[in-house]
């Protein structure tokens, strides 16, 4: 029986700025056999690391690594036994804000993608910060003060690169950059993974490839040798309808060709117009937030399903 954890959020009643939307941090597990859905956690921060004017609270991308699950908040690094759906360790430090991506590394430390301070932080084992990189090749704080508590600053934006994933390759440890639509090695500074095009989000590998999401609906397939685009998927094109196809973000390959993907909605609110239409108020069109299924080879739909009906508004990653 396969089974998967879909990370994300619940979303506020009203449509807000993206840095304010989300009011509580949500797991459900999805069975793929029967498609069933089951919220199994559910998470508010701490207000001591909260902004102090409507927070969002939100699960964003999380790596399973056996019996454990990384997952970050906006600002704090948490892992879970998946067994027992126990929070087993918290780290928060000052230097967080809007976290996008937490991973374990290879060699055991922890690897969070710091998005407000475009940077990514390696922490050892105890929370303790190993390492930090500028994922524009800057000094770390360069238009940073180590000083100031981000936790509790509303936000950066803007924000120069918004780097949203990383992952290893080999000894290597990359970084997706959201707004330079690539990717980039922080170990081996000057090898790149150029994309191109749309604002990228997971670079998700898998055996010989890597699988990158952009926010409009296309997968890019890189080969994880040459680093070069083998094929660009414009999911858009394979869905039926005319409608939004929402967010694209969240990838999980299950064979080289059959691929899950998450796409979100902001909920919208609505206004009745004088002529008795509605008008609906959100960024990311109506479809519901959702869970689909995909064969690239065939270039087929195979199933959707609604994760707004059991509370996930927003999809991060698929685990």
């Amino acid at each position: 029986m396969e089974e998967f954890f879909l990370v994300g959020a619940e979303q506020k009643s009203k449509v807000m700025k993206d840095w304010q939307q989300f009011k509580k941090a949500v797991i459900l597990k999805f069975n793929l056999q029967n498609k069933t859905l089951k919220k199994v956690i559910e998470y508010e921060s701490p207000k001591e690391v909260c902004a102090d004017h409507e927070a969002s609270i939100s699960f964003t991308a999380a790596t399973l690594r056996g019996n454990k699950l990384y997952v970050g908040t906006t600002t704090e690094v948490l892992v879970y036994d998946t067994s027992s759906l126990s929070l087993i360790q918290r780290i928060s430090l000052p230097l967080m804000n809007d976290i996008h991506h937490v991973k374990p590394g290879k060699n055991g430390n922890i690897l969070v993608v710091n998005t407000g301070l475009d940077m990514v932080v390696e922490l050892n084992g105890a929370g303790s910060v190993e390492r930090m990189w500028n994922v524009l090749g800057q000094a770390p704080w360069q238009r940073f003060d180590p000083s100031i508590d981000y936790r509790k600053i509303t936000t950066t934006k803007p924000h120069q690169s918004h780097p949203n994933f990383v992952f290893e390759l080999d000894e290597e440890i990359w970084v997706t950059r959201c707004l330079q639509k690539d990717a980039v090695c922080l170990t081996n500074p000057g090898k790149k993974i150029n994309i191109g095009r749309q604002l990228v989000h997971d670079g998700v590998v898998f055996k010989n490839q890597i699988y990158f999401t952009q926010v409009d609906g296309r997968v890019v397939i890189v080969d994880r040798g040459t680093l070069k685009v083998e094929r660009v998927v414009d999911l858009t094109e394979i869905r039926p309808g005319n409608e939004k196809i929402g967010w694209c973000r969240g990838i999980k390959p299950l064979t080289k060709d059959i691929i899950l993907v998450g796409f979100t909605r902001v909920r919208p609110s609505s206004q009745r117009n004088k002529d008795g239409t509605t008008k609906y108020l959100g960024d990311y069109g109506v479809l519901p937030t959702r869970l689909a299924c995909f064969n690239i080879k065939e270039n087929k739909l195979l199933w959707e399903k609604n994760l707004e009906v059991s509370g996930l508004n927003a999809i991060y990653s698929i685990n």
